[in-house]
């Protein structure tokens, strides 16, 4: 039966099947050509132009394969790049979408029997993140072109010049408040009062010094008075008759003249006042430069990822069996921030997992720990105090530029145990 002429409608049916996709088991990758049922595949191996192609494979099939292979790796990755770029993504979802265009190249011409094989090649060789989980696998694109690996460059650049000049702020502040803390203990020694006691073998003497004073009226000093008391004394013995007036106005003129002055106080308690409340002032602005850079630290070091060589870690994937659940690994390294290679402690197990199957460990207490994220991420400490009811520590910084700061209600997920 020939082929139906163009315009009929057997023509149009024809045309309407080849649009769409057929099944993979009657498609001919070396002829590409695609098949719409058994019979038509039966015919087409047998053909003559089928067994010249056969022909040309038998003689250099591994060249073949490895052309196919590039070719479906180029098309996936160009797609994942493209269309999903660095974002995770489920590996059959991007494979799908790669196998509707109709000029694809199949898997099974490929070197790799599963999409599985696939994508855990693509891990090794670095080219995508893979991870298993329940659903399936997912990868994530690694992109290493010049103009990304510049951005990084830059950021990273970016990061540590933040981090250097965060160090120097620190460093002023911890001069500032031990400053303030010698000033502080300086006044408070200046307060101190000590107990009034008195040697008996040494006789009391009293060291009073009186002002002079100005009379208006007489215009003379404290000597001149009293030798006017003593000319009116003399006169008064002469004088019976004005004797007790004259006695009493000596008197008050004594009284007078050697009246103990006070000593005013108000300016004294006037300055002690300004002076606490200088220092409650300057105390609480410092307090606030404090919070405040505290805050800043926290935003700039609170990240996504946590992951640091040289930690202890917990496996917390069922997927690997009883044998490695709840088991306690070392970060060996870490890969692109991401996922890491640890190596379990009791087996000696080498394993590459993402960071949500890993969970910190905390130690027992004046063990070392990291700081793995916040605000002094990257800080070596030792652990100080627990609170289970409340999840946190009580950390003390054991090196760096803050050594000897302690550091209260740090979280479990934000400290782990170093590996010794």
């Amino acid at each position: 039966m020939g082929r139906a002429e163009v315009g009929t409608p057997k023509y149009l049916a024809n045309k309407m099947k080849a649009k769409g996709l057929q099944k993979l088991r009657w498609y001919c990758q070396m002829c590409e050509k695609q098949c719409r049922d058994e019979n038509g595949f039966k015919c087409h191996t047998m053909s003559e132009s089928h067994q010249r192609q056969l022909l040309l494979f038998a003689d250099s099939p591994g060249k073949f394969i490895h052309s196919f292979s590039k070719d479906f790796s180029d098309g996936y990755m160009e797609l994942l790049r493209r269309r999903f770029g660095t974002k995770r993504v489920n590996a059959n979802k991007v494979y799908q979408e790669y196998i509707s265009a109709k000029d694809h190249i199949h898997m099974n011409a490929t070197r790799w029997l599963t999409l599985s094989d696939y994508v855990k090649w693509l891990g090794r060789t670095g080219q995508v993140l893979a991870d298993e989980t329940e659903k399936g696998w997912y990868v994530t694109y690694i992109d290493r072109s010049p103009e990304a690996m510049e951005r990084q460059a830059k950021a990273d650049k970016k990061e540590k010049l933040e981090k250097d000049d965060e160090e120097r702020m620190m460093e002023f502040i911890q001069n500032q408040i031990e400053k303030a803390q010698s000033k502080e203990s300086s006044t408070q020694q200046e307060r101190e009062y000590t107990e009034l006691r008195r040697d008996e073998e040494q006789p009391l003497k009293l060291d009073l010094k009186l002002e002079k004073k100005f009379n208006p009226d007489t215009k003379l000093g404290p000597s001149a008075l009293l030798l006017q008391r003593s000319k009116a004394e003399r006169r008064g013995r002469d004088r019976a008759s004005n004797k007790d007036s004259d006695d009493d106005a000596s008197d008050a003129a004594a009284e007078k003249v050697f009246k103990k002055p006070k000593v005013p106080k108000l300016e004294k308690r006037k300055e002690s006042s300004s002076k606490e409340s200088s220092n409650s002032s300057s105390k609480s602005a410092l307090d606030e430069l404090i919070l405040e850079e505290e805050a800043k630290k926290e935003r700039l070091n609170r990240k996504d990822y946590w992951l640091h060589t040289g930690i202890v870690v917990k496996f917390t994937n069922k997927a690997m069996g009883d044998k490695l659940y709840k088991q306690k690994a070392v970060v060996q390294e870490v890969i692109d921030k991401y996922r890491a290679k640890i190596k379990f402690l009791d087996t000696g197990d080498k394993l590459k997992v993402d960071q949500a199957h890993l969970e910190t460990v905390i130690p027992a207490l004046d063990k070392p720990i990291l700081v793995v994220n916040g605000a002094y991420r990257g800080c070596e400490a030792l652990l100080k105090k627990l609170d289970e009811r409340n999840y946190c520590v009580t950390i003390e910084i054991s090196r760096g530029p803050l050594k000897g700061r302690v550091l209260d209600k740090v979280q479990y997920e934000d400290i782990s145990k170093i590996y010794q």
